[in-house]
């Protein structure tokens, strides 16, 4: 597999034995009339479910699926980066476990970047006026997400748009310089990653998805809000003090509707 793939996708795991298989039966199905090079990196956070054989059992029968084995239970962000750090595509995408956005916005967003080859980063945006929101989440959740959002605004962040939507994709290039330099592994990491996409200049855009939520989330409601919410608060000023070290001057550049 010396050829760089044009297309990566990264699927974090973490307790997914009952998701996983229908999700990589799809994807599956998806690459079967797609015509150019792909990778799939399953990443698999220590699981007490069988994620990790399972896992491994279905991407044996795929010549480019390929499993990580994290070997500990960090976070998603943790989980994420791992894979996005070693994947290897001209686009590279990560997307939850339970397809809450369905693959189909894959090769619209690849539209999107042919039609707008200016663009580094692609975020679904579930709160755009052209997204198609099939299954609504709880109100609880949908509450505490437009408080999370009101923080945001707070802390000077309101550019970011939907943060916490699932389903990013980013150039070659942007994805090794955000994600070598990301490092929160709790749910706040997609915060982290488009301010430091900001920071470094990128050209974002947010684009309309559909949104299917599951029922099964694996994010408890309490605990990791708090965690959000402690980490986020800290969130700019660490980013700019990573930058300062470096010696690079922020920088940001305009977010594209």
């Amino acid at each position: 597999m010396s050829e760089l793939p044009y297309l990566s996708i990264v699927v974090p795991a973490y307790n997914e034995a009952g998701r996983l298989p229908p999700t990589l039966s799809k994807l599956e199905e998806f690459f079967r009339g797609f015509t150019r090079s792909y990778e799939v990196l399953i990443v698999v956070e220590k699981s007490g479910d069988g994620t990790l054989e399972i896992a491994s059992r279905i991407a044996s029968q795929q010549a480019h699926f390929q499993v990580i084995d994290n070997r500990v239970q960090r976070g998603k962000g943790y989980a994420v980066r791992s894979g996005m750090i070693r994947a290897r595509g001209e686009f590279v995408f990560y997307m939850d476990a339970d397809l809450s956005v369905p693959l189909a916005e894959v090769a619209a967003f690849l539209r999107h970047w042919e039609e707008n080859p200016q663009i580094d980063v692609l975020i679904g945006n579930r709160r755009h006026t052209l997204s198609r929101i099939t299954r609504r989440q709880a109100w609880l959740r949908r509450t505490m997400g437009q408080t999370f959002n009101k923080i945001l605004h707070g802390c000077g962040l309101a550019s970011l748009h939907d943060t916490q939507c699932g389903f990013k994709a980013f150039r070659r290039e942007a994805c090794h310089e955000i994600f070598s330099r990301q490092k929160l592994n709790g749910f706040a990491f997609d915060v982290e990653i488009l301010l430091l996409a900001e920071r470094l200049g990128f050209r974002i855009a947010d684009l309309p998805v559909e949104w299917i939520n599951s029922t099964e989330s694996k994010v408890r409601i309490v605990r990791d809000s708090l965690g959000m919410l402690k980490d986020t608060l800290t969130i700019r000023r660490s980013v700019d003090a990573r930058l300062k070290a470096e010696g690079r001057v922020a920088r940001a550049a305009p977010c594209e509707k």
